[in-house]
Protein backbone atom coordinates (compact mmCIF):
# COMPACT_ATOMS: atom_id res chain seq x y z
CA UNK A 1 0.00 0.00 0.00
CA UNK A 2 1.35 3.44 -0.88
CA UNK A 3 1.42 5.22 2.47
CA UNK A 4 4.45 7.49 2.32
CA UNK A 5 5.36 10.38 0.03
CA UNK A 6 8.86 11.82 0.49
CA UNK A 7 9.99 15.23 -0.77
CA UNK A 8 13.69 16.11 -1.10
CA UNK A 9 14.36 19.58 0.33
CA UNK A 10 17.36 21.89 0.22
CA UNK A 11 16.06 24.39 2.78
CA UNK A 12 14.24 22.52 5.53
CA UNK A 13 12.90 25.64 7.27
CA UNK A 14 11.44 27.02 4.03
CA UNK A 15 9.88 23.65 3.18
CA UNK A 16 8.46 23.31 6.71
CA UNK A 17 6.80 26.72 6.39
CA UNK A 18 5.01 25.67 3.20
CA UNK A 19 4.00 22.19 4.36
CA UNK A 20 2.90 23.46 7.79
CA UNK A 21 0.67 26.02 6.05
CA UNK A 22 -0.78 23.18 3.97
CA UNK A 23 -0.98 20.34 6.53
CA UNK A 24 -0.72 21.90 9.99
CA UNK A 25 1.94 21.14 12.57
CA UNK A 26 4.35 18.29 11.82
CA UNK A 27 3.92 14.97 13.62
CA UNK A 28 7.71 14.82 14.00
CA UNK A 29 10.23 17.62 13.54
CA UNK A 30 13.90 16.63 13.58
CA UNK A 31 16.86 18.26 11.77
CA UNK A 32 17.33 15.10 9.70
CA UNK A 33 13.64 14.43 8.86
CA UNK A 34 10.26 16.11 9.28
CA UNK A 35 6.95 14.43 8.63
CA UNK A 36 3.28 15.28 8.57
CA UNK A 37 0.35 12.91 8.86
CA UNK A 38 -2.42 13.64 6.36
CA UNK A 39 -5.09 11.03 7.02
CA UNK A 40 -3.42 7.72 6.19
CA UNK A 41 -0.65 9.42 4.20
CA UNK A 42 2.77 10.06 5.75
CA UNK A 43 4.32 13.12 4.06
CA UNK A 44 8.05 13.45 4.74
CA UNK A 45 10.64 16.14 4.08
CA UNK A 46 14.12 14.75 3.43
CA UNK A 47 16.96 17.25 3.92
CA UNK A 48 19.75 16.37 1.51
CA UNK A 49 17.39 14.20 -0.50
CA UNK A 50 18.72 15.70 -3.72
CA UNK A 51 22.22 14.53 -2.73
CA UNK A 52 20.75 11.02 -2.33
CA UNK A 53 19.52 11.05 -5.93
CA UNK A 54 15.95 12.23 -5.33
CA UNK A 55 14.96 14.60 -8.14
CA UNK A 56 11.43 15.15 -6.85
CA UNK A 57 8.75 13.56 -4.68
CA UNK A 58 8.97 9.76 -4.40
CA UNK A 59 5.95 7.62 -3.51
CA UNK A 60 6.79 4.75 -1.17
CA UNK A 61 4.91 1.48 -0.87
CA UNK A 62 5.03 -0.42 2.41
CA UNK A 63 5.90 -4.08 1.84
CA UNK A 64 6.36 -7.14 4.02
CA UNK A 65 9.55 -8.40 2.33
CA UNK A 66 11.61 -5.71 0.63
CA UNK A 67 14.15 -8.12 -0.95
CA UNK A 68 11.41 -10.31 -2.45
CA UNK A 69 9.55 -7.23 -3.72
CA UNK A 70 12.70 -5.90 -5.40
CA UNK A 71 13.28 -9.30 -7.05
CA UNK A 72 9.69 -9.38 -8.31
CA UNK A 73 9.90 -5.84 -9.66
CA UNK A 74 13.26 -6.49 -11.33
CA UNK A 75 11.81 -9.60 -13.00
CA UNK A 76 9.06 -7.34 -14.34
CA UNK A 77 11.59 -4.86 -15.78
CA UNK A 78 12.32 -2.46 -12.91
CA UNK A 79 15.85 -1.41 -12.00
CA UNK A 80 17.02 -1.23 -8.39
CA UNK A 81 18.60 2.20 -7.86
CA UNK A 82 19.31 1.90 -4.14
CA UNK A 83 19.63 -1.33 -2.20
CA UNK A 84 17.74 -1.73 1.08
CA UNK A 85 19.28 0.30 3.90
CA UNK A 86 18.31 0.59 7.54
CA UNK A 87 17.13 4.10 8.33
CA UNK A 88 16.66 3.38 12.02
CA UNK A 89 14.68 1.04 14.18
CA UNK A 90 14.99 -1.81 11.70
CA UNK A 91 13.05 0.08 9.01
CA UNK A 92 14.44 -0.71 5.56
CA UNK A 93 14.13 1.62 2.58
CA UNK A 94 15.05 0.98 -1.06
CA UNK A 95 14.28 2.47 -4.46
CA UNK A 96 13.65 1.10 -7.91
CA UNK A 97 12.68 2.74 -11.18
CA UNK A 98 10.14 1.49 -13.67
CA UNK A 99 10.87 1.11 -17.40
CA UNK A 100 10.32 4.87 -17.90
CA UNK A 101 12.65 5.85 -15.07
CA UNK A 102 9.89 6.79 -12.63
CA UNK A 103 10.97 6.32 -9.00
CA UNK A 104 9.25 3.77 -6.79
CA UNK A 105 10.17 3.71 -3.12
CA UNK A 106 9.81 0.66 -0.90
CA UNK A 107 9.63 0.53 2.90
CA UNK A 108 9.73 -2.54 5.14
CA UNK A 109 9.16 -2.31 8.86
Amino acid sequence: MMQTLLFPVRDLDAAKAVFTALLGDPASDEPYYVYYQDGDLHVGLVPGGHDQGMSGPVPHWHVDDIAATIATLEAAGATCTSQPRDVGGGRLVANVTDADGNPIGLIQG
